[in-house]
């Protein structure tokens, strides 16, 4: 009787039209579906990615100034050059001198004080001369208060319950209010105008800030307009699954930062990184990339620099950015040691000089870019935990493939340790990634490890 039933219900559900773009066969409803839906750019799959803050990048702050940084750039081995906002910034109710680039007056403007569009555009070409590809910082969720859309589609903002414009609430974003995306009008002027910038500059995608703030069906919507002129690579500046399955390659890992800052500072144990990497593998598609970073534009602003964030850590939680799973990111001046706070609101430049960070940054890139285990999305390899008997200060684990192994090994405590493992995935020859020398690793190896000092060991 019970198969009788199935058969007639499957015979009914075959009848049952089928949605549109809906890939499960309504015959076989237990058949898994790939969750994400877009296809990567080809030149996303060992790549990398470098913030600039054009005001801030040079003396002179414009794109013509930060053009002549390229050659540095491509021997620091990055690959998405990523511009914050370049559009003209809004005057009213402005924060500091010069505002904040995050508060947009015109979405087809650029602003003066960088150049002119034929700057930017030079720009775009000249860094693709040289193999990089170029993201422009989108600001879909608010724009500035002297926006000239607020007076011809007042409709197109959302109000409070007074019934005045308000920026985005429970925030102290007093130079911007938010955008009501329930207006089809909104939903085309912001798409249109983000095809703009791809077919006008050529530039490869976007960053697009407070992207959760959004609603996914228009970014969904975006990606597909986006992808008709030119394959392009989406950054949200969000931490949701669901922005992968249509619209985004790549969101923040916000989760990897807080857990490597409270290990780094000592308000956890080794556990905070284990709940991240596990939520991450097991919450996330592993087709998807997540952005691993120590510093960007808003911690180094508000929180401080990358060594007063991470301490004796620093070098640690840099290389675990890269070899770890994830996209490594660099804020501009991270490479020069990042000295101070840079000022958000006002002109001022990074202090260029050489250190040391900038040549560990400069290995581990060309590290990621050779080795095929530490590729991006379903180029690379998982990560794979080797048990040892140091669990709350150690981490280890391997990443491998058919053709490539990396057996790393990371000391994240304030204590000298000597480390042996229970599991026997490592054993083999290596060489030693940064020493340059060959080692034979056996099951028995025991590692001795200074105060928050690691080992990567490659095949």
């Amino acid at each position: 009787m019970r198969a009788i039933y199935s058969l007639t219900v499957l015979a009914l559900l075959a009848t049952l039209p089928v949605a549109a773009g809906d890939q499960r066969a309504v015959t076989d409803p237990y058949q898994p579906v790939p969750y994400v839906k877009i296809k990567h750019p080809d030149w996303t799959r060992n790549a990398t990615i470098y913030q600039i803050n054009i005001r801030q990048f040079t003396g002179k702050g414009t794109f013509r100034a930060a053009e002549r940084q390229l050659p540095r750039l491509k021997a620091l081995n990055v690959d998405i050059l990523w511009l914050m906002p370049i559009h003209e910034i809004g005057q009213k109710n402005r924060k500091g001198t010069l505002g904040s680039p995050y508060s947009v007056r015109d979405y087809y403007s650029v602003n003066h004080e960088f150049g002119t569009l034929d700057d930017l555009k030079h720009f775009v070409t000249a860094a693709h001369a040289q193999g990089f590809h170029v993201i422009l910082d989108w600001v879909a969720n608010h724009t500035a208060w002297d926006n000239p859309l607020v007076q011809q589609h007042p409709e197109w903002y959302q109000r409070d319950w007074k019934g005045d414009f308000r920026p985005t609430p429970w925030f102290d974003w007093t130079d911007i209010i938010n955008l009501d995306y329930r207006q089809p009008g909104l939903r085309k002027y912001m798409t249109e105008s983000m095809k703009y910038w791809v077919t006008e500059a050529d530039v490869d995608g976007y960053r697009c800030d407070v992207a959760g703030f959004v609603p996914v069906d228009f970014w969904n919507n975006v990606r597909r307009e986006l992808d008709v002129i030119k394959p392009v690579f989406m950054l949200a500046e969000a931490e949701s699954r669901d922005l992968h399955a249509e619209a985004f390659d790549m969101t923040y890992a916000w989760g990897w930062y807080d857990a490597m800052h409270q290990v780094a500072v000592g308000e956890a144990d080794l556990g905070a990184l284990v709940g991240y990497y596990s939520g991450n593998e097991g919450s996330f598609p592993p087709d998807c990339m997540r952005m691993t970073f120590v510093s960007n534009h808003d911690k180094n602003a508000w929180e401080g620099t990358q060594s007063e964030q991470f301490g004796d850590a620093l070098e640690a939680a840099i290389a675990l950015s890269v070899v770890g799973d994830g996209l490594p990111l660099i804020h501009n001046g991270q490479e020069a040691g990042e000295s101070k706070r840079l000022k958000f609101f006002e002109k001022d430049p990074i202090e260029w000089k050489q250190h040391p960070i900038g040549e560990l940054y400069r290995k581990l890139f060309a590290l990621k870019k050779a080795n095929t285990a530490l590729w991006n999305a379903h180029w690379g390899a998982a990560m794979i935990r080797v048990p040892n008997n140091a669990s709350a200060e150690v981490l280890s684990f391997v990443r491998r493939n058919e053709r490539d192994k990396v057996f790393a090994v990371f000391n994240f405590s304030k204590e000298a340790r000597t480390v042996k493992f229970e599991e026997t995935l490592f054993p083999g020859t290596y060489t030693d990634f940064f020493s340059g020398e060959r080692v034979e690793l056996p099951a028995s190896t025991l590692l001795s490890l200074k105060p928050w000092a690691f080992r990567v060991f490659v095949q």
